[in-house]
Formats: structure tokens, sequence, C-alpha cells
């Protein structure tokens, strides 16, 4: 690996660009797991899976996961994430994301 990197410069391009954006995703995580409330966090993660900005396009619905493993990866209970689900749900999933993590 070291030397195609070495001889190769667009695929060492490539692999710097990927580890930057990786690095800058963990930081963010970090700061996210650290200043932000579980509903805020939530919100975060599904607008990441519907790929949200992501070249100006973001899926339509969002991919299905258990409430077991939202809440692993928000880092709070099951019952907190259907708490926030159901909320979400009754203010307008879209809407109610953007503002809670734009606005909070």
């Amino acid at each position: 690996m070291t030397r195609m990197l070495h001889n190769e410069p667009a695929l060492s391009e490539r692999f710097m660009s990927y580890l930057l954006s990786r690095n800058v995703r963990i930081e963010e995580d970090l700061v996210d797991q650290l200043f932000n409330s579980g509903e805020k966090r939530l919100a975060r993660i599904l607008l990441l899976l519907t790929r949200f900005g992501k070249d100006g396009q973001h899926a339509p619905v969002v991919p299905w996961i258990s409430q077991e493993t939202l809440a692993e990866m928000v880092g709070t209970t099951r019952s907190r994430m259907s708490y926030f689900m159901n909320k979400f749900r009754k203010l307008g999933v879209h809407s109610s994301l953007m503002n809670i993590v734009l606005h909070d």
C-alpha cells in the first residue's frame, strides 16, 4: 500500500481525502456526543442517513433501522428513541429534523 501511495498520485490524493473526511466525521461525532441532546443527536444521524446536503440531494426515505440500533448510535435508550421518533412524526419529519439541528 505504501508503494502504491507513493507511485500513484491519484490514489494517494483520494486516500488522503478519504482519511481527512473520516477524521472530520469522527470529530463531529465526538462534539455531537459531548455537547448535544439525544434529540439533536438523533436528528443529525437521521439526516446523515438520508445523505441530506450531500451533492444537493437527499434520499426521500431513511433506510429502515431498528430503534435499538438508533439508540446505540445516539447513545440513549430505546424508549427515548421511541419518544423522539413519535415527536418527529407528529411535527413532520423533515421540518422537525431541520429545525432541531439548525435552531436548537
